[in-house]
C-alpha cells in the first residue's frame, strides 16, 4: 500500500464505507425474515416482481431481497451470508468486480445478485470456468433460488439444442464462458427463429473473473469449417526445418530489429528470441530454403506460403514443448492451457501453428480450417447490459479490467483474519539443486502428517517431481492434464492428514480444500510452489489455496537461476551475485535484489501480455463493427420483418452501382458506353434494352438517367410481386436474403482473417497494421455489402413461381478453437451441383455463370 492509500484511503475502502449503511439495512431485516413461514419467504418473490412492475427500483428493493435470500439460504442450504458476502453481493449488483479471498464462499455470494437482477425476467447468466462447476453449483445454490420460486437451468457441452433452449429460458443458467460465446455465435448462423437457443444478453456474473476475462481473452471463439487447403506443405517444411541449424544471435534478437530490419550478427540457418517468441531466418537459411523447394527467390509474393510454413516449423520445433503447451494421445495434440494446466478438447492452435505441430509429432496433419464465425470474449461479454465478477485475484489487473470492460475492483476483507504465513522464496542455483529441496520439504511435512500441494508449472515438472517422491516412499496424488477427469475428487481430499498432492497450475480452482480434524493442529495446510509463474495472480491464486476462512497454513516458492523466467530476465547479474557470495552447492538463500528481480520479470511479462490481449481487441473492433451490421439485419429477416423496402433499396443501389461504374458525368451522353451497361446490368435486372430519352440527352446528368432506371425496376418488381399473388414473396425474399448473407459474410470473414496474417508486413513501412487493417477491412466490407445487393437483386428478379424455396442448412461446423463439437446436421446438397455453363436454375434461360452464378 502506498502512502497516498495509507493517509487517504484506498479505493476499496471508499466503496466499502459507501455501501455499510445498506448492509446494515439488510443485517437489520433478520429477525422479521425469520419470523417468516416457508410460505411467506416464497410469496416474497411475487411481492417483488409486483413493486417492480408498480416503478420500484432493484435498488430500492435490494436490502429486502438480499435479507430474503439470506434467510432462503439458511432454510434450503444450511448457509447464511456473512456480512462481507453481503457486501460482495452488493458489489456485484452494481457491475464491478469483488476480490475476495479464496474460501471466502465466492459461490453463496452470487446467490443475492442473481435472484435480484433475476426479479426482471430477462435471464441471469452465471458464468464459471469448466462444465463440473456449473453443474455444481446450479444444484448446490440452485436450492436456494428453487426455493424462492425461481428457476434454475445449466448449460454443459454434451447438451441438445433443446435441452440449451430450455436452461437459457430459467431465470438463472449456470454456464461456462466458451459454451456461452459459442451458443452466441451458433445462434446468429441458425437458419429458423425456433432454433435459436439465447435470449438477450442481460446480467452476467463471472465466477474467476481474472481467469476468463484475463487469462482466456487472449485467444478468440472461433467456429471453423474444412477450407480444402491441402497438408502436405506442412510435412515437407517439418522435414527441412529438422536439417536446419540454430544460430545465436550477437546481443538479443528482438521484435524491432526483426521488423526494422537490423544488421545482427548472425550465424545458422536460423535464430530464436524465446522472450518475444520470434524464429528469423538468416541469409544462409534463405539459401537453404530456396534450394529445398528449388524455388529463385523465397520473398516474392507467390511464395508467401512456403515462408510462413517454414517459420511454423521452426517455431513448433524451438519453441513449443511437449507435455509443457501440448500432449499427445491417441495420436492426436491436444493443447494444454497455459493459466490452468488442462487439456483444452478441441482447441487448436490458429494460423497453422498446430498442423506444424502435428507434422512434428508424426501424427496425421488435419485439414487447414476455415472461420465461420469468431469473436473476441473481451467484444462478447462487453454485449451484456450489465456484468460482475468475482475472484481471490483481480487487484494486479485491475488497469486491464477499468480499460476494456469498464469494471473497478473492490477488495472485500476475509469473514476472519488471515493465519496463513508466507516464507520467502528459497532461490538455488540449479534446477537439481531446487528440486532435491522440494523434496526435502515435502518429506518433512508429511512425517508429522501435514497435508502439502505442490504446485507445479508444466506437466514435466509434476511428473518429475512424482518420480522423485516415489524414489523416496511417499505416497501422493498427481493432477496434471492428463489426469484432469478426477481433478475435483483429488483436490477435494487435498487437506487430509499426510496427504501429497502435485498439481499443474491451479488444477482443481473453483473446489474447496477443507481441511480434516487435526491439521489446524499440525499446521495447517502447506503450498509449495516449484516455480515462480510469469504472472504475479497465478502465483497469488496458488498461495491462496491454503488458510482459508481463517484457518492457519503456510507457502513457500521454490525457484533455481535456471527456471524460464530467471533465465530470460537477469539471470546473469543473479549468478554474479551468487558468485561473490560463494554460496556453497544444495544452500538455499533469501535475497531481496532476486526477489525484486523477478517480480519486475513478472510486471513485464503482463504488460506484455495486457498488449497482446489490447492488440487482439484492436483488431477484432473493426471485425465487431461490422458483425454488429450484420448480426442486426441477419435477426430481422430472422424475426420475419417485412424485407420489402430493404430489398428495394438493394435493388436501387445495385442499379446506382452498374451505373456509375460504366458512365461519367464528365463524357457527353453521345459518348456513355450504354452497350456496356447493357451488358453488365440486365443479366441482373431484365429490364428493356437501356437507350437514352431525349430528356436524359439533352441534360446530360448521370442521375437522371439513375432515377429512371430505378423507377423502371421498382415497377419491374411490382409486377413480378403479382405473378406471385398465389405465393408469400416475403419469405422468397427472406430465405434468399439468408443465404445470400451468410454465404458472402462468412467468406468475408474468412478474407480477414487472410487480411490480418499479412497485415504484419504493412510494418515494414512504417504503417500502423491495425490502421491498414481498418482501412483495408472497410473496403473489403463495402465490396462485400455491394455483392449482397447484387446477388439478392438478380435471384428476385430470376426466381419462378414453380420453383422450390428453402431455406439451406449454414455450412457444416467442423470444430471450434476451444471445446470438441459435435455437428448434429450434416449439410445436404439439396439438388445437383450446377455446373458454371449449365442453364441457370432460376429459369432465366442463360448460363448460370452469366446469371446467378455470376458472383460464385
Amino acid at each position: 500500500m502506498g502512502l497516498f492509500d495509507k493517509v487517504f484511503g484506498s479505493h476499496s475502502d471508499k466503496e466499502l464505507k459507501r455501501i455499510s449503511k445498506t448492509v446494515d439495512k439488510i443485517e437489520a431485516l433478520d429477525e422479521s425474515m425469520q419470523k417468516l413461514s416457508d410460505e411467506e419467504l416464497r410469496h416474497k418473490t411475487v411481492e417483488f416482481k409486483e413493486r417492480l412492475a408498480n416503478g420500484e427500483t432493484l435498488d430500492d428493493l435490494l436490502p429486502e431481497a438480499y435479507a430474503t435470500v439470506r434467510e432462503a439460504s439458511s432454510r434450503a442450504i444450511g448457509l447464511k451470508h456473512y456480512r462481507v458476502q453481503l457486501i460482495g453481493g452488493i458489489i456485484l449488483h452494481q457491475g464491478r468486480i469483488a476480490e475476495m479471498r479464496t474460501g471466502e464462499g465466492k459461490t453463496l455470494v452470487s446467490t443475492l445478485p442473481a435472484y435480484l437482477n433475476a426479479l426482471e425476467e430477462k435471464g441471469v447468466h452465471i458464468v464459471t470456468v469448466n462444465d463440473y462447476l456449473a453443474t455444481r453449483d446450479a444444484e448446490w445454490m440452485g436450492k436456494v433460488h428453487n426455493f424462492l420460486g425461481l428457476t434454475v437451468g445449466v448449460v454443459t457441452n454434451d447438451m441438445e439444442n433443446d435441452e440449451r433452449r430450455e436452461a437459457y429460458n430459467c431465470d438463472i443458467t449456470y454456464i461456462t464462458n466458451n459454451e456461452l460465446g459459442f451458443d452466441y455465435l451458433r445462434d446468429n448462423m441458425v437458419i429458423e427463429k425456433e432454433d435459436l437457443v439465447q435470449r438477450d444478453l442481460h446480467y452476467a456474473i463471472v465466477d474467476e473473473v481474472d481467469s476468463v476475462l484475463i487469462d482466456e481473452a487472449r485467444t478468440p471463439l472461433i467456429i471453423s469449417g474444412e477450407s480444402g487447403k491441402s497438408t502436405e506443405l506442412y510435412r515437407a517444411c517439418d522435414i527441412l526445418a529438422r536439417q536446419m541449424e540454430r544460430g545465436s544471435s550477437d546481443g538479443e534478437l528482438s521484435k524491432m530489429d526483426i521488423l526494422m530490419n537490423e544488421d545482427i550478427e548472425e550465424d545458422g540457418d536460423f535464430l530464436v528470441n524465446e522472450k518475444d517468441k520470434q524464429i528469423m531466418l538468416t541469409a544462409d537459411g534463405v539459401k537453404k530454403v530456396e534450394k529445398f523447394f528449388h524455388i529463385e527467390n523465397l520473398a516474392d509474393p507467390e511464395n508467401l506460403a512456403i515462408q510462413h510454413n517454414i517459420i511454423l516449423a521452426l517455431r513448433a520445433h524451438n519453441l513449443m514443448f511437449k507435455d509443457k503447451d501440448y500432449v499427445v494421445k491417441d495420436d492426436e495434440v491436444l493443447i494444454v492451457d497455459e493459466f490452468t494446466g488442462r487439456i483444452m478438447p478441441g482447441r487448436r492452435y490458429s494460423d497453422g501453428l498446430h498442423q506444424a505441430i502435428e507434422a512434428k509429432e508424426n501424427v496425421k496433419v488435419k485439414r487447414e480450417s476455415k472461420t465461420l464465425a469468431t469473436i473476441t470474449f473481451q467484444n462478447f461479454f462487453n454485449k451484456y447490459d450489465k456484468k460482475a465478477g468475482m475472484t481471490g485475484t483481480a487487484l494486479t489487473e485491475e488497469q486491464e479490467f477499468r480499460e476494456i470492460y469498464g469494471m473497478d475492483v473492490v477488495v472485500i476483507p476475509t469473514n476472519k483474519p488471515v493465519q496463513r504465513i508466507d516464507h520467502d522464496d528459497a532461490i538455488y542455483k540449479t534446477k537439481r539443486e531446487k528440486m532435491n529441496a522440494v523434496v526435502e520439504d515435502i518429506i518433512e511435512s508429511h512425517a508429522k502428517g501435514q497435508p502439502v500441494l505442490v504446485g507445479t508449472i508444466t506437466i514435466e515438472m509434476s511428473e518429475e517431481l512424482s518420480a522423485m517422491l516415489k524414489k523416496r516412499g511417499i505416497k501422493h496424488n498427481v493432477l496434471n492434464a492428463k489426469f484432469h477427469e478426477k481433478e475435483a475428487e483429488i483436490i477435494s481430499h487435498a487437506g487430509e492428514i499426510g496427504a501429497v498432492t502435485i498439481a499443474t497450475n491451479m488444477a482443481g480452482r473453483g473446489t474447496d480444500i477443507v481441511l480434516e480434524d487435526g491439521v489446524a493442529e499440525l499446521g495447517g495446510l502447506k503450498i509449495i510452489g516449484t516455480e515462480r509463474h510469469e504472472s504475479r495472480r497465478i502465483d497469488n491464486q496458488l498461495r491462496g489455496r491454503a488458510g482459508r476462512q481463517g484457518d492457519p497454513g503456510e507457502s513457500k516458492f521454490y525457484l533455481s537461476l535456471e527456471d524460464d523466467l530467471m533465465r530470460l530476465f537477469g539471470s546473469e547479474r543473479m549468478i554474479s551475485i551468487y558468485n561473490a557470495l560463494g554460496i556453497p552447492e544444495g544452500e538455499e538463500i533469501q535475497h531481496k535484489t532476486i526477489s525484486k528481480t523477478i517480480e519486475k520479470a513478472q510486471k513485464k511479462i503482463e504488460n506484455n501480455n495486457f498488449g497482446i490481449r489490447k492488440n487482439l481487441l484492436d483488431y477484432d473492433r473493426v471485425n465487431n463493427e461490422q458483425r454488429e451490421v450484420m448480426y442486426k439485419e441477419r435477426r430481422r429477416v430472422l424475426d420475419g420483418d417485412d424485407m420489402k423496402e430493404s430489398v428495394l433499396a438493394m435493388m436501387k443501389e445495385t442499379v446506382a452501382n452498374h451505373v456509375y461504374q460504366v458512365i461519367s458525368d464528365e463524357l457527353p451522353p453521345e459518348e456513355w458506353d450504354l452497350a456496356a451497361l447493357n451488358a453488365e446490368l440486365l443479366p441482373i435486372v431484365p429490364l428493356n434494352k437501356i437507350v437514352l430519352t431525349d430528356a436524359e440527352k439533352s441534360s446530360g446528368k448521370v442521375d437522371d438517367l439513375v432515377a429512371r432506371l430505378q423507377e423502371e425496376t421498382v415497377a419491374l418488381y411490382e409486377q413480378k410481386e403479382k405473378e406471385f399473388e398465389d405465393f408469400d414473396l416475403r419469405e422468397i425474399e427472406r430465405i434468399i436474403l439468408l443465404k445470400v448473407i451468410d454465404r458472402k459474410w462468412m467468406d468475408h470473414i474468412d478474407d480477414m482473417d487472410q487480411l490480418r496474417e499479412g497485415i504484419g508486413l504493412q510494418a515494414y513501412g512504417q504503417r500502423d497494421p491495425v490502421v491498414e487493417y481498418r482501412m483495408a477491412g472497410f473496403e473489403m466490407f463495402n465490396d462485400m455489402t455491394k455483392a449482397i445487393q447484387e446477388e439478392t437483386t438478380g435471384a428476385l428478379f430470376h426466381v419462378q413461381v414453380e420453383q422450390k424455396i428453402e431455406r439451406e442448412e449454414a455450412p457444416k461446423i467442423t470444430g471450434t478453437n476451444k471445446d470438441a463439437e459435435v455437428e448434429k446436421k450434416p449439410y445436404v446438397r439439396k439438388g445437383a451441383k450446377v455446373g458454371r455453363n449449365d442453364p441457370c436454375p432460376c429459369g432465366s434461360g442463360k448460363k448460370y455463370k452469366n446469371c446467378c452464378g455470376r458472383n460464385k
